[in-house]
C-alpha cells in the first residue's frame, strides 16, 4: 500500500484462485518514473532551438526546445524566476541555446519537462536564421519600402478579415468591431493559419478579397504563437501578394513581440489582432461625441453671427433717421450721374463718328490708288503677252511645221522622208510631204586654250 501497488486476485476455470501483478495508480507511477528519471539521468545538458518562449507574470519562463537537426523532436522547458533573473537577455523565437538543469514529470499533466538552471547562447537557430536570410533578401528586392505603403481608409464602411473561421481571433475580431463601430459590414475570408498548406490558402483568400473589391481594408490575423507556428505569414509568395494588394492590408499576427515578414510588407503592423481591429475602426461613440462638439461650436458661431448682425442692424437704423431725406439725396446723385453720363455718350459718339469719317476717307483714297497701280500693271503685262504671241511672229511671214499629233516640230533631225506634217500660216495651213532632209554641219568648237 506505501508503494501504491494493490494486489488482485482472480480466478481459473477450474475455480482455482490465480493472483496477478499489482496495479500502480497514476501518481505513484509518475513518482516512481520520476525517481527513476532523477537516477539515471541526473544534471544533463541540452542543446537545440528555442520555440514557444513565454514568460508569466510570476516571472517563471516557458518554452520548448526543438531539435536543431530537424527530427522533429520537441522538449517542454521550465525556468523558474530565481534562474531566470541571471540571465542578461531573455532569449528570442528560434535562438539555438545550450540548457543545463534535471529532467521531471509535471504530475498534473504527466509529461516530462527540463526544469532549466542555467542557459547559454550557442546560435540563432535554423529556422531563425532561414527567417534572417529570407528577411534580408525581401527588404532588398524593395518589399518593405515604406514609399509603397498606403493610408488606410479613415472611416471604412465594409473591413474584410483574412483569419480562420474557427479560432478565437475571429471571435476578438468581431467584438471588437462590434463595440467599436457596429455600423460597419465585416466579411470574413476562411483560411488555414498554420501547417504546410497555409501559405497557400493565405494567398488565396487574399486574392479572393482583391478580385471581389467589396472591402476598403483588409486585416491579416491569427493569434499567437512560435516561431514554427507562424511560419506560414514568412512566405515568401505570400509577402509579395500582401505587398501588391490593390487593397490596403493590416498585419495583425501574434503578439507584441512576434514579428513576421508580412508585417513589414503590409500598409500597417498592428500588434495583435485586436488591436489591428482597432486601428482600422474609429469607436462610433468618440465619434459621434466629435460631432456633437462641432455641432455646438457650430451653433455658437451662428448665433454670435446673428448677433452681430443685429447690432449691425440697429446701428443703421440709428443712422437712418429720415428716410424721405435719404432717398432725395440718392435722387440728386442719380440725376446728376444720369446727366454726366449723356453728355459723355454724346461727346464720345461724335468722337466715334469723326474717326469713323476720317478712316473712310482714308481707306477710299488708298482703295483708288491700289486700282490704278493693278490697271496699269494690267496693261503692262497684256503688252508682254503680245509681244510673246505666235500668232504675232506668224503675222511678220513666218510659219511653224506640226507634226501629225499637232506637236510643233523644232528641229529638223526629227523629220523622215515621206512623213506628213502641217504647216501654219497666219492666214491659213497647208499639208506637206517630207520628201528630202538636210542638215546643216554643226559649227565647230573653238580652239581650246590652254595656260601659258
Amino acid at each position: 500500500m506505501g508503494c501504491g501497488r494493490h494486489a488482485v486476485s482472480t480466478w481459473d476455470d477450474s475455480g482455482a484462485t490465480v493472483a496477478r501483478p499489482a496495479a500502480w495508480t497514476v501518481a505513484a507511477l509518475l513518482l516512481a518514473v520520476a525517481d527513476a528519471l532523477s537516477a539515471r539521468f541526473g544534471s544533463v545538458t541540452v542543446r537545440g532551438e528555442v520555440s514557444g518562449f513565454t514568460r508569466a507574470t510570476s516571472g517563471h519562463c516557458y518554452f520548448s526546445l526543438k531539435d536543431g537537426e530537424g527530427h522533429g523532436a520537441s522538449l517542454r522547458c521550465v525556468m523558474f524566476r530565481r534562474q531566470a533573473g541571471l540571465l542578461q537577455s531573455l532569449p528570442r523565437e528560434g535562438q539555438q541555446v545550450e540548457v543545463r538543469g534535471r529532467l521531471s514529470l509535471y504530475e498534473p499533466r504527466g509529461e516530462l519537462q527540463l526544469v532549466v538552471e542555467s542557459l547559454q547562447s550557442v546560435g540563432a537557430g535554423r529556422l531563425y536564421e532561414e527567417f534572417l536570410r529570407l528577411k534580408a533578401r525581401l527588404e532588398q528586392a524593395g518589399w518593405f519600402d515604406p514609399a509603397r505603403k498606403r493610408p488606410l481608409p479613415p472611416h471604412p464602411r465594409v473591413i474584410g478579415v483574412i483569419t480562420s473561421a474557427s479560432g478565437a481571433v475571429w471571435h476578438d475580431v468581431v467584438t471588437t468591431l462590434r463595440r467599436r463601430a457596429p455600423h460597419v459590414r465585416v466579411i470574413l475570408y476562411p483560411s488555414l493559419v498554420q501547417g504546410g498548406e497555409a501559405p497557400a490558402a493565405l494567398r488565396a483568400a487574399l486574392a479572393l478579397a482583391n478580385a471581389r473589391a467589396e472591402v476598403e481594408v483588409i486585416l491579416l490575423c491569427r493569434g499567437g504563437g512560435s516561431l514554427e507556428d507562424l511560419w506560414a505569414f514568412n512566405d515568401e509568395q505570400l509577402v509579395m501578394a500582401v505587398a501588391q494588394s490593390p487593397i490596403p492590408v493590416v498585419s495583425g499576427v501574434g503578439h507584441e513581440t512576434d514579428i513576421t515578414l508580412t508585417d513589414w510588407a503590409a500598409d500597417l503592423r498592428a500588434p495583435t489582432p485586436t488591436a489591428a481591429a482597432e486601428l482600422v475602426s474609429p469607436a462610433r461613440d468618440e465619434l459621434l461625441q466629435m460631432l456633437e462638439v462641432r455641432a455646438q461650436s457650430m451653433m455658437r458661431r451662428v448665433h454670435q453671427r446673428l448677433d452681430e448682425a443685429a447690432q449691425r442692424l440697429d446701428l443703421a437704423g440709428l443712422r437712418l433717421r429720415d428716410p424721405r431725406r435719404a432717398l432725395q439725396s440718392q435722387g440728386d446723385r442719380l440725376r446728376l450721374a444720369q446727366q454726366r453720363l449723356s453728355g459723355a455718350l454724346q461727346g464720345e459718339s461724335q468722337r466715334l463718328a469723326r474717326q469713323f469719317a476720317d478712316r473712310r476717307q482714308r481707306w477710299q483714297h488708298l482703295v483708288e490708288r491700289t486700282l490704278r497701280e493693278a490697271s496699269h500693271e494690267l496693261g503692262l503685262q497684256e503688252a508682254r503677252l503680245k509681244l510673246v504671241d505666235p500668232r504675232g511672229v506668224l503675222s511678220r511671214g513666218y510659219a511653224w511645221i506640226e507634226g501629225a499629233e499637232g506637236r510643233p516640230i523644232v528641229s529638223a533631225a526629227s523629220l523622215a522622208v515621206g512623213e506628213g506634217v502641217r504647216a501654219v500660216w497666219a492666214d491659213g495651213t497647208a499639208q506637206a510631204c517630207i520628201t528630202a532632209v538636210e542638215l546643216q554641219p554643226a559649227p565647230p568648237l573653238p580652239p581650246r586654250r590652254t595656260r601659258g
